[in-house]
């Protein structure tokens, strides 16, 4: 069966009457083994304000609604750090530092220094950037609302800006941080093409 098949066919648990917390959601992502070992390998990095965020995260709590395995539909590992160091060279530096801690888990990781993102978002998307002061600004611009979440390396504290009841509830609603409708849009139903019960709301 098509994996699209696969999600339209399950049902969805919302197990009513028992709202989403931090705790429910660290729970979901560390039922996935590779976040399991990331958060395990990362602090010995030390990188400044790293934090292990986005589609690896409330994917498995999607996932878990859906009855699929926690690693379904995740394309990578988003890692966030925040170094003053603006050269492109210190980032490929800790880039290529990860790439070798994580080679063996056969998953992709992605790394960005919040630092500078501000620096190349602009020719890649077409679209002015602010200079960030924080790897939790970083995640506070995600495109849907409910998906800024992130879990901090060091103190495996939850981080969840906009709370979790959407996330919960799979309403997607574009982020006031960052109104960009079109791609919004896109993000939106790409989603919705993996989980299709996701909802979009004003």
């Amino acid at each position: 069966m098509p994996a699209a098949a696969r999600v339209a066919a399950c049902s969805v648990d919302r197990r009513a009457g028992v709202a989403l917390s931090a705790s429910g959601l660290i729970d979901a992502a560390l039922t996935n083994p590779i976040n399991v070992t990331l958060l395990e390998r990362l602090p010995s990095l030390s990188l400044p304000q790293c934090v292990l965020t986005a589609g690896c995260l409330y994917q498995a709590w999607w996932n878990r609604q859906a009855g699929l395995p926690p690693h379904w539909g995740v394309k990578d590992y988003d890692l966030f750090y925040f170094d003053h160091d603006l050269s492109w060279e210190a980032e490929d530096r800790v880039i290529r530092q990860v790439a070798a801690l994580t080679a063996d888990l056969g998953v992709t990781v992605e790394v960005k220094n919040q630092a500078r993102v501000h620096l190349w978002y602009p020719q890649r998307f077409g679209l002015a950037y602010p200079q960030l002061n924080s790897s939790r600004e970083g995640v506070d611009r995600y495109l849907v609302a409910c998906t800024c979440v992130a879990i901090d390396v060091v103190s495996g504290e939850l981080y969840a800006p906009f709370g979790l009841n959407e996330l919960d509830h799979g309403l997607l609603r574009c982020n006031p941080l960052t109104p960009q409708p079109e791609l919004f849009a896109g993000k939106a139903e790409s989603y919705r093409a993996r989980w299709p019960w996701l909802t979009l709301i004003d």
